[in-house]
């Protein structure tokens, strides 16, 4: 499970640049406000899949697909209002969307596959 630590933090840490994107914080001229909350709420997530496979090891196969799986989901909606126009629609968004659409497939399948942890008895 530390692999999957691993990449949901770097997952976590993409959503926070294109929060801070979206905020004109990193790059200006792209702002979004619903965007960045979004992908601030995504980022929160993951982060406390993380988290909570660190206090919780025998649920850390449950706390990555859970987190991912959610973070999967949220960035199929942002794939949507692209779509009918309401969110930005900008090539680094669409580039940003399919790049890490791809990276939160891998890593729920991955999750998927993992065998469960086993816990010991005292």
């Amino acid at each position: 499970m530390p692999k999957l630590r691993l990449l949901m933090s770097l997952e976590a840490s993409a959503f926070l640049a294109a929060a801070l994107v979206h905020a004109g914080i990193l790059v200006g001229g792209y702002e979004h406000p619903k965007a960045r909350v979004a992908e601030t709420v995504i980022a929160l997530v993951l982060l406390a899949g993380v988290g909570w496979s660190l206090l919780r090891p025998d649920r850390s196969r449950r706390a990555a697909v859970a987190s991912q799986g959610f973070a999967l989901l949220g960035t199929l909606v942002g794939l949507f209002t692209i779509a009918l126009g309401v969110g930005p629609r900008t090539a680094p968004d669409l580039a940003f969307h399919a790049g890490i659409l791809a990276v939160l497939t891998a890593g729920l399948l991955a999750a998927l596959r993992a065998r469960p942890a086993v816990t010991r008895a005292a």
